[in-house]
């Protein structure tokens, strides 16, 4: 599942253009990516329209045009992609907005994720309440304590990946999350001390801020690795050990994901 890096590095591909107008819009109306889309009222909009403004928040991406609004969400597969303004679609490209020099290409093979449409100069409800991401001012430290207090008997790492509090944190973001606090993924959220949730919220930030930095903008928009360092390079690797203990690192399925982890740099206990 594309993260918070992933989705922006995708988000950068449409690049806004106010001088150049969508001429055509090829959908495949039964896929799946539709199921909350009218497809008539999503062409009728997109056709003559500007692309305006390209938005993100957490893993959920927005365009705005000058006649309505467009949300995509990538599930498993999705990636977007810029053609050639004469692009034959595949199977899989299941939306391809057409300008006069080229094409935007929504392409998803698994069909998980999912196009919505908007019409007028209004966002939809949902996006106008979407909750602070990571690095907004709003994040506080306090919030996410009441948030943790609140699902207190879930697994931490379950709990990192509830978008309605940590939008754009997924797996491995997870996990980098927890190693570098120092935190066993297994420990109920409601354990977490003061000092704990301290190093907690800085790692979030730290995670988010360097995952932004250097997989996206050192690489101008396409896709990179993290630094050297980070858990991320040994997070599956057989015999993998832990970058600051050099002790091997453990793997097992918490809160219905696969977790990696250093038991020597983050011990279990229950409170």
């Amino acid at each position: 599942m594309p993260e918070l890096a992933e989705v922006e590095c995708m988000l950068r591909r449409w690049k806004p253009d106010t001088r150049a107008a969508i001429v055509g819009v090829d959908l495949h109306p039964r896929a799946r990516v539709f199921r909350s889309c009218e497809t008539t009222a999503l062409r009728r909009g997109l056709e003559g329209a500007r692309l305006l403004e390209s938005l993100r928040s957490g893993k959920q991406m927005m365009f705005r045009f000058d006649r309505g609004w467009l949300a995509l969400h990538l599930g498993m597969t999705g990636e977007l992609r810029v053609e050639s303004a004469d692009w034959a679609e595949g199977r899989h490209d299941h939306l391809v907005l057409r300008r006069a020099e080229s094409a935007l290409v929504f392409h998803d093979p698994r069909m998980f994720g999912a196009v919505e449409f908007t019409p007028g100069a209004e966002p939809p409800t949902w996006w106008a309440e979407r909750p602070p991401e990571i690095l907004d001012p709003r994040f506080t430290r306090r919030a996410m304590e009441i948030f943790l207090r609140r699902r207190a008997r879930a697994p931490i790492k379950a709990v990192l990946l509830m978008q309605e509090r940590f939008p754009g944190i997924g797996n491995w973001m997870a996990d980098e999350i927890l190693w570098r606090a120092g935190i066993h993924p297994a420990r109920a959220a409601g354990s977490i001390d003061a000092d704990e949730s301290a190093r907690l919220y800085r790692s979030l930030r730290f995670v988010c801020r360097g995952a932004l930095r250097t997989i996206v903008e050192e690489k101008d928009g396409s896709w990179g690795d993290p630094p050297d360092g980070w858990l991320f390079h040994v997070r599956w690797r057989a015999g993998g050990v832990c970058p600051a203990t050099g002790a091997p690192l453990e793997t097992a399925t918490i809160g219905g994901r696969t977790t990696c982890w250093s038991p020597t740099r983050q011990p279990f206990r229950r409170s």
